[in-house]
């Protein structure tokens, strides 16, 4: 190995480890290299241990799971889960898609009659079955662990089948300048589409997703009818998102 791909392979873990996520193309252009000779890089790295090698890119090899994911504010996500439920009426229609605070909501709809819930979430169906008056649709896909969700061609066609009054979404960052953010592509799709096949739809995220930012914008805030958050979030965030959309803070 020379020096040189020494110092770059540093580099990249150095990247990785502030950004989350990098593609091959950024890296490429960064470096003055090849993007033969980044892939090269990456899969030394990746039989290292070092990094997991993505579609066009690379994410780090200790990406927390959604179900470690799940433990972190779990008071605010909980009032969080409970002020979005408190939106659905009797004999609603609602969307829900993957994330621990939006699975949640499902917890808090026990008092709900007729509703039909269509989800990519194995935890909000996990958290459905205890509740038989609820209608509950899982997309079915690709299953992927790291969400607990179900994504690809196959959920986004049986999203598209369906129409509903309201829709739930989760981020794993958004602010103003780069609006609703996640860390996988396909996570981004299914979410775009659930917000086209709704009358409305809320972002329901904790306050320390605020200023974070995923590897994939894929909504901006305007694009969402409103954002549930706690009481967290700072004054100056508050004023931001409220220029672009609403804001209800529990």
């Amino acid at each position: 190995m020379t020096v040189e791909r020494t110092e770059r392979e540093s580099e990249i873990m150095a990247r990785l480890s502030g950004d989350g996520a990098l593609t091959v193309a950024a890296l490429a252009t960064d470096f003055g290299v090849s993007e033969v000779t980044i892939r090269t890089d990456l899969r030394a790295l990746e039989q290292q241990g070092m990094l997991v090698r993505t579609r066009g890119g690379a994410r780090p090899a200790t990406l927390k799971t959604i179900l470690q994911r799940e433990k972190l504010n779990v008071d605010a996500k909980a009032r969080i889960a409970q002020a979005a439920a408190a939106m659905v009426r009797d004999e609603d229609a609602v969307m829900v898609e993957a994330g621990t605070t939006t699975a949640m909501i499902v917890k808090y709809l026990s008092g709900r009659s007729g509703v039909q819930l269509v989800t990519n979430s194995a935890l909000a169906f996990a958290n459905a079955r205890a509740l038989p008056m609820l209608t509950v649709i899982l997309t079915g896909g690709v299953f992927r662990r790291e969400s607990e969700s179900f994504v690809g061609p196959t959920a986004e066609r049986a999203i598209a089948s369906f129409n509903t009054r309201v829709a739930f979404l989760g981020t794993d960052g958004f602010s103003p300048e780069r609006g609703l953010t996640t860390r996988f592509v396909e996570g981004g799709q299914v979410a775009s589409l659930m917000r086209d096949r709704a009358e409305e739809t809320w972002l329901v995220v904790d306050s320390s997703k605020y200023g974070q930012a995923g590897f994939v914008s894929f909504l901006p805030l305007s694009g969402v009818t409103g954002v549930i958050t706690d009481s967290g979030l700072p004054p100056e965030a508050a004023e931001a998102i409220q220029e672009h959309t609403q804001l209800c803070v529990v």
